[in-house]
């Protein structure tokens, strides 16, 4: 019996593993896509049409699952629930200002090292944890600090001043580990699709008066930005979001940002590849920072995975 419940939590944890690994291999060449089409158009224009896209995508696509499971009335009456509309209001508005963040800050700084500024949220997750009453541990603090220092060597080191575009990442990773908090409170009790599609309609509403007020709309540029359009909303808005909330009903949060934070890996092969860009030393050196970080604020307590391993021995030795 205790083998048996084992295995489905192991499958249900690599089930969450496979679903954030392919959100996040998405977000990472997403990045490349954002930073060519803020070449031609605005970021609040470019956020506004990719969430309306991601809506388009899966309001459609949340019927489609349901065949066969329920009729369409059941299906249509999903959609009437107050704690979905809840759920995703609240998570579609702290990825607005993370996703508008991100967006400006591409404007000045290059999808790898925009990649890696943005996997702070992995540090910054724990953190928020102290205000929900859980306590911080002292190999946090200590990736707190060499973060620091890797983001002083991608933002200041050879520089007078921190970028703009730097500080926009900055604020955009606390934003992020804003919503990878509150996904992980409310995903566990409501569709994932459907939550993903009330988050994306959350953040195009909210772009809009950004849009009309701060950027002139050029429906040519618009036009030649539709590939990056597309694949930004389909697939990262669209499917990669979706797949972030279905992965965190089976993982913890911090194993979850843990995951996650290999966007940044693939960010910068996606700068790298598609791109053609380029890191000097001292990028290159904090990026291993703050990637270093990243991993060191996730590693288990010694304790207690020797307790662990002293009450449940490995799977292999259990017997029915």
């Amino acid at each position: 019996m205790v083998y048996s419940v084992a295995v489905i939590k192991m499958k249900t944890q690599i089930r969450g593993i496979l679903a954030l690994l392919s959100g996040t291999v998405i977000w990472g060449f997403a990045f490349v896509a954002q930073s060519v089409g803020m070449d031609l158009i605005g970021p609040f224009t470019f956020q506004a049409i990719r969430c309306f896209l991601a809506v388009l995508f899966l309001l459609p696509f949340s019927f489609l699952l349901d065949l066969g499971k329920c009729t369409f009335r059941d299906s249509l009456n999903k959609w009437k629930s107050p704690g979905l509309w809840k759920a995703g209001m609240i998570c579609g508005c702290a990825l607005f200002v993370a996703s508008s963040l991100q967006q400006i800050g591409l404007i000045y700084t290059d999808a790898g090292k925009a990649g890696f500024l943005t996997a702070m949220y992995i540090v910054l997750v724990p953190v928020l944890g102290l205000f929900l009453g859980k306590k911080i541990r002292k190999i946090v603090l200590v990736s707190v600090m060499l973060a620091v220092v890797g983001l002083y060597l991608l933002s200041c080191a050879g520089v007078s001043g921190i970028n703009l575009g730097d500080l926009c990442l900055m604020g955009c990773a606390l934003a992020f580990a804003v919503q990878i908090t509150c996904i992980d409170r409310f995903a566990p009790g409501v569709d994932g699709f459907r939550m993903n599609c009330i988050q994306s309609l959350t953040v195009a509403v909210l772009s809009v008066p950004f849009v009309l007020f701060t950027e002139r709309v050029d429906v040519q540029n618009i036009l030649s930005c539709t590939l990056p359009l597309l694949f930004a909303g389909v697939m990262s808005m669209g499917v990669a979001y979706s797949l972030q909330i279905v992965g965190q009903k089976y993982l913890e949060p911090t194993i979850a940002s843990l995951i996650m934070s290999l966007e940044s890996v693939f960010a910068v092969l996606g700068g790298w590849w598609l791109l053609g860009e380029r890191m000097n030393a001292n990028e290159m050196v904090g990026c291993a920072l703050v990637f270093a970080a990243v991993l060191l604020s996730q590693l288990p307590e010694k304790s207690r995975m020797l307790l662990l391993n002293k009450k449940h021995p490995p799977l292999i030795f259990r017997k029915h």
